[in-house]
């Protein structure tokens, strides 16, 4: 049994980018966006099986991009689904022998392999980990009569990659779907299984609005 699989999904449409192509797939210092998350992966650990989850449309646009880049990490591409949730299921028909399993946001492409490593390796401890960063700035709560400041230390910021026992993961996506569902985390929670922290990283962002893409590329400059 392999040890270690990913699942990396990238179904977003990136309308906060204000770009007519999905935010996977702008370019970041000469390729697009995914590639740079897909090689993360495989540079970690080159037998990791990697499962892209793709909407049905972009994959066509996809297999162009891999031609144009010679692109050349293997991997294969799932179906996405009309939710976050079902896309996940999805990516998860198509891990076989795996005994543990990340899920990873395709834009977040400065994924390091000691943050990869120590996923997986708390993982094969705890069963359910989630790295997360600490809160920089103040919080408040807001309600419907109130706006109260609340201890920032309290909180966390979740990351990906988060990894599980492929077991309780397909367990958990055996489930229905639920609007309460953020992230996998979430979900292997709502059937019983705790999920553990662990330390983050403050480069890992994730490519959400344009100014993201500068601050990714002036970080891939930084490690270069």
């Amino acid at each position: 049994m392999e040890p270690k699989a990913v699942i990396l999904v990238a179904g977003g449409k990136g309308l906060r980018m204000g770009a007519d192509c999905p935010k996977q797939f702008l370019e970041l210092s000469g390729k697009p966006v995914l590639m740079h998350s897909m090689e993360a992966f495989h540079q970690a650990d080159p037998n990791m099986p990697i499962v892209l989850v793709l909407p049905v449309e972009h994959q066509a646009f996809w297999q162009d991009l891999c031609n144009k880049y010679a692109f050349r990490v293997p991997h294969v591409v799932a179906n996405g689904g009309v939710n976050r949730f079902e896309s996940v299921r999805n990516g998860l028909k198509w891990i076989q022998d795996a005994a543990f399993v990340a899920v990873h946001d395709g834009v977040r492409p400065l994924v390091s392999k000691a943050l990869i490593d120590r996923c997986f390796d708390e993982a094969f401890r705890y069963g359910a980990v989630v790295p997360w960063i600490p809160v920089q700035e103040s919080l408040r709560f807001l309600n419907e009569t109130s706006c109260m400041a609340v201890d920032r230390e309290r909180y966390r910021v979740v990351q990906t990659p988060q990894v599980f026992r492929t077991d309780w993961l397909r367990e958990a996506y055996s489930q229905a779907y639920e609007s309460c569902f953020t992230d996998d985390a979430s979900v292997v929670e709502r059937i019983g299984y705790t999920v553990h922290g662990v330390e983050g990283d403050i480069q890992n962002i994730k490519i959400t609005r344009p100014v993201d893409l500068v601050l990714a590329a002036y970080y891939l400059k930084q490690k270069r």
